[in-house]
């Protein structure tokens, strides 16, 4: 009977815990929710912020024509640039173009790294090294590479080798500058530490030195994959029978000005593409820093 009698008891005492842990569940999905929510709308307003300005960007361009603020002869519409772009698309020219450029730059911009990155590591990490390359290194980053073509083309003739030199000059500066910064502003501690742990050579830069290099190393390649199609679209219209830097030139030598502003839009487009994809490399390489 004592046991039957204690059982409401024990029930009651029990029915304010259980509302008390719905409670904190109820509290917690509320919380998450909110967290959510709040997540959603930055990262909203993140890619907002830079479409609002593009978009006012290209209603400028698209009104003042149209207006009358300037020359629509030499500034079509947008639109009109985008029918030209997708008539360009459509009937195979930009792929084309857009083939042969990127075919140039990425050559040119891979040789480059290839030989930018191991070369900045020597220099920075064996003064011996250092002593010797530097003098020469100085004599050619001061020059611009445009002020080289006509050098390069005198030499390897107006065709691929030239316009592919031109390419790996003007990008192996950025990456060989920025990876002797990098690797010489590595922690000191780090380095001995690693030392004190027995690391060998070999192990010491592939464990220490390379991942804290890393994010100043990208920005030269960063700087060097934009300088790759600028400086080649300059080389392709002085002599080049395809390529992005062809079609705008002949596209103005034509007057055809819609397809002349589609190239324009069509490098723009190449230069964030090569961008966006070196950010994703650099964020996958460099997994251990703190995310912002």
């Amino acid at each position: 009977m004592s046991s039957a009698l204690a059982t409401p008891e024990l029930v009651t005492a029990a029915e304010p815990k259980s509302e008390q842990r719905i409670e904190v569940v109820a509290r917690k999905s509320a919380n998450q929710a909110g967290a959510a929510a709040r997540y959603v709308r930055s990262t909203a307003w993140r890619v907002a912020k830079p479409s609002i300005a593009i978009a006012v960007f290209l209603g400028m361009w698209e009104l003042a024509p149209r207006l009358g603020l300037v020359d629509k002869v030499f500034l079509p519409p947008f639109s009109e640039v985008v029918s030209a772009f997708f008539t360009l698309a459509g009937n195979g020219q930009l792929q084309e173009h857009v083939t042969a450029s990127l075919t140039r730059a990425l050559t040119g911009f891979f040789v480059a790294v290839a030989i930018a990155v191991p070369l900045g590591i020597a220099i920075a990490w064996y003064r011996p090294v250092s002593d010797f390359l530097n003098p020469i290194l100085e004599l050619f980053r001061n020059t611009a590479a445009l002020a080289l073509l006509p050098v390069f083309v005198l030499i390897l003739g107006i065709g691929e080798e030239s316009k592919i030199a031109l390419v790996i000059y003007a990008c192996t500066f950025p990456i060989l500058l920025n990876t002797i910064s990098g690797v010489r502003s590595v922690e000191p501690l780090l380095v001995k530490s690693a030392v004190s742990l027995g690391f060998s050579p070999i192990r010491l830069f592939q464990k220490v030195v390379l991942p804290a290099a890393v994010p100043t190393i990208f920005t030269g390649i960063r700087m060097s994959a934009a300088s790759s199609i600028l400086v080649l679209i300059a080389a392709e219209m002085v002599g080049a029978k395809a390529g992005l830097g062809y079609l705008i030139t002949a596209s103005q030598l034509n007057f055809q000005i819609p397809n002349m502003y589609a190239g324009i839009v069509a490098i723009s487009l190449l230069g964030l593409t090569l961008n966006g994809v070196l950010v994703l490399i650099e964020r996958r390489l460099s997994r251990w820093r703190p995310a912002n």
